[in-house]
């Protein structure tokens, strides 16, 4: 692949998407590019998240963190690991190669680099941020809500009558 495919698949991943191209170009630039065989182990559970992942080529299998459910599959321009451009963690999740695939690795130490030199960026990674904790804040109160009535019914309170 070339720089400019490289910038098109950055460009199309979640939270890269309004980064302008000389920032694509420099993730581009200094990123680690990693090629996996089937079956390859990109990451175990509970191994340090040091850095976000976009899918490059190919399909990244994530086992679903939950028993019975339905693995996910992380195809071109999917960003695995957004949390981890910011903060270091511990994976949630094993993900292995699908076929062959290639993954870009961007460390928070990179990110920050980018933010600090493209400041429009950094407001756009903040904004976006910003949105996706609100929402995140309004699933939780609705959560919160189901969880009251529930809790009324099995009290015998009235309040389940809303359901």
């Amino acid at each position: 692949m070339g720089l400019d495919d490289d910038i098109a698949i950055l460009a199309a991943a979640p939270l890269f998407g309004f980064l302008d191209r000389d920032a694509l170009r420099l993730l581009t630039f200094a990123a680690e590019r990693r090629d996996l065989a089937d079956g390859d182990l990109l990451f175990a559970r509970g191994d340090p998240a040091d850095g976000g992942f976009v899918v490059m080529a190919g399909t990244i299998r994530l086992e679903p963190r939950l028993a019975g459910a339905e693995p996910v599959r992380a195809g071109r321009s999917a960003l695995i690991g957004q949390l981890a451009l910011f903060v270091r963690g511990t994976r949630p999740t094993e993900a292995r190669a699908e076929g062959s695939a290639a993954v870009m690795r961007i460390t928070p130490m990179l990110m920050r680099r980018v933010l600090e030199e493209f400041p429009a960026a950094a407001q756009a990674v903040h904004d976006t941020l910003a949105d996706d904790l609100a929402d995140l804040v309004t699933d939780l109160d609705q959560v919160r809500e189901l969880l009251e009535i529930i809790d009324g019914i099995s009290s015998g309170d009235s309040s389940g009558d809303r359901l």
